[in-house]
């Protein structure tokens, strides 16, 4: 579907993607212009409750507007045989994944879930969680959650350092 139809129909974090799309300031980057030939279009597996997918799509959206890049959404749980060829280390269905795909329909590039700097913060935030046996786990879950969703809609840093890892990818 197209993002726009993707957008319409989100029941989850549709305010939140909409906020990081309106507030990202896309730099003025050459890297853009040599982009403009290719890919020349980018599949991305996704679902709306993703916070990952949140942060990560908008500031990809920029990045085809840019460059006149196509852009299709898939459903992962819609599409459960196309994300297992795009397992997070090995095992995961960890989503946003953008396949990057060229004029004849070769993948060009891979990127996703998240950018190496932001993973490192969460799994910073995660590591102060309790056992999963205390008694206050669940409550604990819920607050680095609440947290982890405020950092993606608010913290420009992260949306720069999503910008970039997307842009390493596509430029080798």
């Amino acid at each position: 579907m197209s993002p726009e139809a993707y957008i319409e129909n989100m029941q989850q974090h549709k305010e939140n993607l909409q906020h990081v799309y309106e507030h990202f300031n896309i730099p003025d980057d050459e890297r853009l212009n040599t982009l403009a030939d290719s890919p020349s279009r980018v599949i991305v597996l996704t679902e709306d409750w993703c916070g990952d997918a949140m942060v990560n799509v908008p500031i990809l959206l920029h990045i085809a507007e840019k460059t006149n890049m196509d852009v299709s959404m898939l459903l992962r749980d819609s599409n459960l045989e196309l994300m297992d060829q795009y397992l997070t280390n090995g095992k995961s269905r960890s989503i946003p994944i953008f396949i990057f795909i060229d004029e004849n329909g070769n993948e060009v590039a891979k990127w996703g879930p998240r950018a190496p700097e932001v993973q490192a913060k969460v799994d910073d935030l995660f590591s102060k969680l309790p056992a999963k046996d205390a008694p206050d786990y669940k409550e604990k879950w819920k607050e680095t959650l609440s947290s982890l969703t405020q950092m993606f809609r608010e913290d420009d840093k992260v949306w720069s350092e999503v910008y970039e890892s997307i842009m390493k990818t596509l430029i080798k």
